[in-house]
Parts: structure tokens; C-alpha cells; sequence
């Protein structure tokens, strides 16, 4: 199952150290498979987005995501890349990034001719060949036809892809500089938030986040003294905060740091489909990475 993270610390900015491969080994211990890609989004103190990203078409490749990467910016997203649609290349490796804004996505959307006809003169945003980056055209383009409002171009996109493509899943972070969207739909992949008090549950930590399967590691001496909220696809730490999103929440985090969520797509999916339904490639990446439900969180550091 591919791996989403996104942590903003609202309109102040926070250096953070990202492992996108923590553990030389790991991922042959608990992984069917070797991940296509790995990359990291945020944002220059222009308010521009700016992507580190590799796709691990050989192993020589991972030498990139296991490298510390110290960045600072308001707001981050992280992804693991386990390929359903698209070939191993740059131009198919999360996040993407679309008129200032960055997002990552895990799940699949079939019928993509559908999707591009819908898109129209829109397909042009699209670079690669990814049914992820195409929902994201169509969210850009609902954002647009909804005056700029992020939250209600995520939920008409949504609805959309829901009521007219089969849908394995749509979970997604979308971030801008002034704040994080995300969402889970539907109850196929979880999606967990965490409201971290500055210094954590104990109020004097510093960050020290870490998936399960060994994949994406974060760190920041920042947030021993500042607030910050974390989305990710597991809770990735002890802290008894996190929570996990509903079916159809659209979680949306300001500048201020201040949370409020609404159940976007209520309806289920017209044309769901199982891991039964995908082909051998897109079931292996949405299948959850085996031994991650007996891993247990890393206690706060």
C-alpha cells in the first residue's frame, strides 16, 4: 500500500529531517515488493512548491530516499509509490505539483478515457501517466470553477470520480502554503490525523515520527516548542492523539493551525472495486504491506 504524509505547522515554518526509506532492510522483511518511487513536496519561502522525488526503477536508486533531507517550510508532503497505473519515471512519482499547490494520492481510479474526456483541455496539467495525477487535474479544475476554494474542488472532484468511475480508493493530501486538505474515501485505506501539542503528548519531545514498514521517518527539533498536524496513512507514533478519519472526511487544517472536517462524499462509491477487481500489479500496491499490523508505534522521543 502506498504511503501518504503530510505535517503543516500552520503560517510558521518548521525544519524537518524526511527519511523516505528509513531501514536498509526493511522493506525485504515486511513488503511483498519493492516500492516504485519515493518523493517529498514543500514549499520555498516564495510560497512555491518544490518536489524532491525519484522513481527506484533499480536499487542503486534508493540510495536517494534513504538520504537525510533537512527542510523547512510551513507545509510537507511525503509519499511512498507502490505503482497500479503508469510506468516507474519521474513523471509518474508523487507528489505532483499543479498551479502552487502539491498532492499525493493512494488508491485507484479505473476508466482514465472517461477521465479525460471529462478533463477536456485540462489533461494538459498532466504529465505522466498516472490515474492519480489526472483526479488531481480534476480537482485543479473544480478548485478553478469554485472561485479558489480547495475543500470544495476536492469534494466536487470527489463526487464525481464516485459517481461515475469504478473506485478502489481515493485517499489524498493536498497541500498549499497556508494549509493541508485531506481526505479518505472510502473505507477501503486508512487515514489517520494527529492534533500535536508543541512537544508532544508529553509537551517537551521533539518529533520523531515513523511508519510501520520503515518507510518515511521524520524528525524535527522544532516542534519540541511548537504545535503542528500530522496526516498519514498509520498513526506513526505512541501518541495516544491520532485519530482516524471517517469514510468520506474531507479534513481541512488553516494557517492557524485550527481543524474542521465534514463528510464530503457520503454516497458509496456507483462502481466499487476490490482488490478481486485489479490486475496482478495495482493489487500488490494496494494490498497493506504485510507485517505492518503487528508493528508497533515508536514511543515519543
Amino acid at each position: 500500500m502506498c504511503r501518504l504524509f503530510g505535517l503543516t505547522g500552520g503560517d510558521r515554518a518548521v525544519r524537518a529531517t524526511f527519511w523516505l526509506l528509513e531501514a536498509p532492510d526493511s522493506l525485504a522483511r515486511q513488503s511483498r515488493r519493492e516500492p516504485d518511487g519515493t518523493g517529498v513536496g514543500w514549499f520555498g519561502p516564495d510560497g512555491r512548491p518544490e518536489v524532491a522525488k525519484q522513481p527506484l526503477a533499480a536499487y542503486a536508486d534508493q540510495a536517494f530516499a534513504r538520504e537525510a533531507r533537512e527542510l523547512e517550510s510551513t507545509t510537507f508532503v511525503a509519499h511512498i509509490r507502490y505503482a497500479t497505473t503508469g510506468t516507474v519515471q519521474a513523471a509518474n512519482t508523487h507528489p505532483f505539483a499543479q498551479r502552487g499547490r502539491l498532492m499525493a494520492h493512494n488508491g485507484v481510479v479505473q476508466d482514465l478515457p472517461r477521465l479525460e474526456r471529462e478533463l477536456g483541455d485540462d489533461l494538459a496539467l498532466v504529465q505522466g501517466d498516472t490515474d492519480s495525477e489526472r483526479l488531481f487535474a480534476l480537482i485543479t479544475r473544480e478548485i478553478g470553477r469554485h472561485d479558489g476554494d480547495v475543500g470544495a474542488g476536492i469534494a466536487s472532484a470527489a463526487r464525481w470520480v464516485a459517481a461515475h468511475l469504478p473506485v478502489y480508493a481515493l485517499n489524498l493530501v493536498l497541500a498549499t502554503p497556508a494549509g493541508l486538505w485531506a481526505l479518505r474515501y472510502p473505507a477501503v485505506h486508512e487515514l489517520w490525523v494527529l492534533r500535536r501539542a508543541a512537544g508532544g503528548a508529553r509537551g517537551d519531545r521533539h518529533l520523531d515520527a515513523a511508519s510501520a514498514g520503515g518507510t518515511v521517518r521524520v524528525r524535527s527539533a522544532h516542534l519540541s516548542r511548537r504545535p503542528a498536524v500530522i496526516v498519514a496513512s498509520e498513526p506513526m507514533d505512541a501518541d495516544p492523539g491520532w485519530r482516524l478519519l471517517e469514510p468520506g472526511e474531507l479534513l481541512h487544517v488553516d494557517h492557524g493551525l485550527a481543524v474542521r472536517s465534514t463528510i464530503a462524499v457520503p454516497e458509496a462509491p456507483a462502481r466499487p472495486l476490490t482488490l478481486g477487481d485489479l490486475d496482478e500489479k495495482a493489487a500488490a500496491a494496494q494490498a497493506p504491506r504485510t507485517g505492518a499490523a503487528t508493528s508497533q508505534p515508536r514511543e515519543p522521543a
